[in-house]
């Protein structure tokens, strides 16, 4: 058995309307918080527009019963967004920038295409000023299995030139990504599937459109490295799960939709990890603890999780209308499972 005090998921797509009715349930239940991706439909870039969604989810929350729980919300860097904007979310507790390269995955076209250009870096001023933490999508692009190492060099600049602005790496995938932790300022968050998969899932034994995602799952040296980052405990690290559902038809499509969906199936499975690899210990830190201080987090909602060594069987899906949504190792047993709260 292993007890969680306030677990965090860092980085999370909720969707809107009936898909996030159908799955908030499987995070505001089990964490204490989760940061809400603004990469809608219709792109969260102005203050307003992100009140209006948080006020969605917690009263989703509510209807669902998931007691408490607080979503927390970040803002959408586009062009258009100035001093102002940035002032006002400030005021109303939005402090993290989210900075998706313009055409990179799921709901980028309105993202940045010169990421170092005058606008953006005076925006880059404006956040380090104002202590908001900048997360970014770090990926070119260029070939897809080196568009995170090509990113490195723009993650350099705008760490060395904007020294007290907090950065985040979204979603870690590329070893060689992990030497710039040796920043001050930058941090990362790291995934599930990043930690457990490679390529080879995949692609190796025919393509399974449900593991595609963005960024891409890469080498096993890769999953290896990540994979040991995490259960080190190492402080500059959190949990970020880009648990991403989709609907099945858009995954069967010509051009599948990019994002794998871990939600139902996170807490069992890192007490599954951390207990095979002998590093229960840290399981904590990574979930929760290193959060709190690299994010600065007050007044997280609190909320224990008891975990229990005794099978838990993956659901086969969720139904959406006339369609679903696949969730990561489906039908699936793990050897951990959530005591009933």
């Amino acid at each position: 058995m292993i007890t969680l005090q306030n677990p965090l998921d860092m980085h999370i797509h909720l969707r809107e309307g009936e898909i996030l009715k159908s799955v908030l349930n499987f995070s505001a239940k089990y964490f204490s918080g989760v940061l809400a991706m603004p990469n809608l439909k219709i792109p969260l870039d102005d203050t307003n527009s992100i009140l209006k969604y948080k006020k969605e989810i917690e009263n989703t929350a509510k209807e669902l019963n998931c007691g408490n729980f607080m979503p927390i919300m970040s803002i959408y860097l586009s062009e258009s967004l100035n001093k102002n904007e940035l002032i006002k979310a400030k005021k109303e507790g939005i402090k993290i920038l989210k900075l998706y390269p313009k055409g990179a995955t799921t709901g980028s076209e309105n993202g940045i295409s010169e990421i170092l250009n005058q606008k953006i870096c005076d925006i880059f001023e404006i956040a380090q000023d104002l202590g908001f933490i900048l997360s970014i999508h770090g990926e070119s692009n260029g070939f897809s299995l080196e568009r995170e190492f090509e990113f490195g060099e723009i993650f350099r600049e705008i760490a060395i030139n904007f020294p007290r602005l907090k950065i985040i790496m979204e979603h870690l995938s590329d070893r060689r990504s992990i030497d710039l932790l040796k920043y001050d300022n930058i941090f990362a968050t790291i995934t599930l599937h990043h930690i457990t998969m490679s390529l080879d899932d995949v692609l190796g034994s025919g393509l399974n459109p449900h593991y595609f995602c963005k960024p891409i799952l890469k080498t096993k040296k890769d999953r290896d490295a990540l994979l040991n980052l995490a259960l080190s405990g190492d402080e500059k690290i959190s949990f970020g799960s880009d648990s991403a559902p989709h609907l099945e038809s858009n995954k069967l499509k010509q051009n599948g939709a990019a994002g794998i969906f871990s939600a139902p199936i996170l807490l069992p499975k890192l007490c599954e990890i951390f207990e095979k690899h002998k590093k229960l210990e840290n399981l904590q830190k990574f979930i929760s603890d290193n959060a709190r201080k690299i994010y600065d987090l007050q007044n997280i909602p609190n909320k224990t999780i008891t975990l229990i060594k005794e099978s838990f069987k993956v659901q086969d899906f969720i139904v959406i209308g006339d369609d679903r949504i696949i969730p990561l190792l489906a039908g699936k047993s793990l050897s951990w499972r959530i005591k009933d709260l």
